[in-house]
């Protein structure tokens, strides 16, 4: 079994298949989302004038989305955290099987 520390992107399971780790496409999109939200957070508490308030009725738009995505973000992570992508090693024995078949019969 390979020795990997435990921020490599592949972590490896008992049966000799790997996790997928920060290539799941989940963690992609949380971390754009995640992102978007902080800058609307920042963006929320730094730049919003009275204008701007008044006009949305008094609501911070730009904060309030902004937290609302990290939340997104924050279930999307703990998704890929809780339930990961586990690919395996070696492909399918029927692939293997199908490929073999193939270039017998040609």
């Amino acid at each position: 079994m390979s020795e990997s520390s435990p921020g490599t992107p592949s972590r490896e399971t008992s049966e000799g298949r790997h996790q997928a780790g920060a290539f799941d496409i989940r963690v992609f999109i949380a971390s754009l989302i995640g992102l978007y939200g902080v800058v609307l957070v920042v963006t929320g508490l730094v730049g919003t004038s009275e204008e701007e308030l008044a006009r949305a009725g008094g609501v911070n738009v730009n904060l309030w989305a902004g937290l609302g995505m990290i939340a997104f973000a924050a279930c999307f992570l703990a998704w890929a955290r809780l339930r990961p992508v586990v690919v395996p090693e070696k492909p399918d024995a029927a692939e293997d099987g199908a490929d073999e078949g193939d270039a017998a019969s040609h």
